[in-house]
């Protein structure tokens, strides 16, 4: 019997896309490596084309990574990844559960909804309304809709003179029309990424942050280490990860003095901070995943 053909929708070169190539091409003897910028979908012929491969012949598609950065032009490119789902591909994540984490609104809604602690949390296109927060708040983090690694994002410091809040506020407005602002927490220089594949967790690490950076980002000199959640911290991830759907997922949590706090669930997961921060092969389980739930 044949085995099964799976396609991984991802960045070309980055280490995550090709550790997930990597490991179906160990056990299928298949690799392909799909960058949606390539692809042309053919409504008429019902056909998703990357090349000369129609996606919507495959077993199943992987998506790890959707652009190289967030934006509503990669709800778009999700949007295309339902032609081959409805034609029986499986694709995991499932398109519309991604949809629902990249915009950041959409994932903090989601959240809310659920009953998930999260930072104060504002969305507001009034610049008087934002500067009114920032002053109540004390400090603030603006933060775009569609962002990764802290890219974009904004600290404005209600102890400032007013004009120069107000001058923050119009300069992160210029750029982004809805603005989203949390409450800046005092955190122990870390955060959490706490790894579930199907709802089940598989293990945590910890970004520790680097020198004066106010993010705990690998991209702000930030590293990963180890660390083991207590288990209530682990059950309320959970609680936010069922709220999706989604295959594979971080979730990220941090300690406040008053509890444990969710920023996000991950549209796609980490898997860096997996393999370095808690020894976890992400991409070895997760293609095993795959396969379980794609072969006859």
């Amino acid at each position: 019997m044949a085995e099964p053909k799976i396609g991984i929708v991802g960045i070309p070169g980055k280490w995550s896309t090709e550790a997930l190539a990597d490991a179906v091409e160990a056990r299928t003897g298949f690799r392909l490596v799909i960058d949606m910028a390539d692809v042309v979908l053919d409504l008429h012929e019902r056909r998703l084309m990357h090349g000369d491969v129609d996606l919507c012949a495959l077993d199943g598609l992987v998506i790890k990574k959707i652009s190289e950065s967030y934006s509503p032009h990669a709800l778009d490119r999700l949007e295309m990844l339902r032609l081959p789902e409805a034609a029986g591909v499986r694709v995991f994540s499932p398109p519309n559960a991604i949809l629902r984490t990249i915009d950041r609104l959409a994932c903090t809604v989601t959240l809310c909804n659920g009953g998930i602690p999260m930072p104060e949390t504002l969305v507001t296109e009034s610049v008087d309304q934002a500067v009114e927060a920032v002053g109540r708040l004390g400090t603030a983090v603006f933060k775009p809709l569609y962002s990764t690694k802290a890219r974009g994002m904004a600290v404005i410091n209600g102890s400032t003179p007013d004009r120069e809040i107000r001058a923050a506020v119009e300069a992160f407005h210029a750029d982004n029309p809805v603005m989203y602002l949390q409450r800046k927490l005092d955190l122990p220089g870390r955060d959490l990424g706490l790894v579930f594949l199907k709802g089940n967790y598989l293990g945590a690490y910890a970004r520790v942050a680097g020198g004066e950076a106010w993010n705990t980002t690998i991209h702000s000199g930030g590293r990963y280490a180890s660390f083991e959640p207590p288990g209530e911290w682990i059950d309320l991830a959970k609680r936010a990860v069922d709220l999706f759907g989604l295959d594979f997922t971080t979730v990220d949590l941090a300690e406040t003095a008053d509890g444990p706090v969710i920023f996000e669930v991950s549209a796609f997961g980490g898997f860096r901070g997996a393999k370095e921060g808690a020894a976890i092969d992400a991409a070895a389980l997760y293609v095993d995943h795959v396969l379980e739930r794609v072969r006859p």
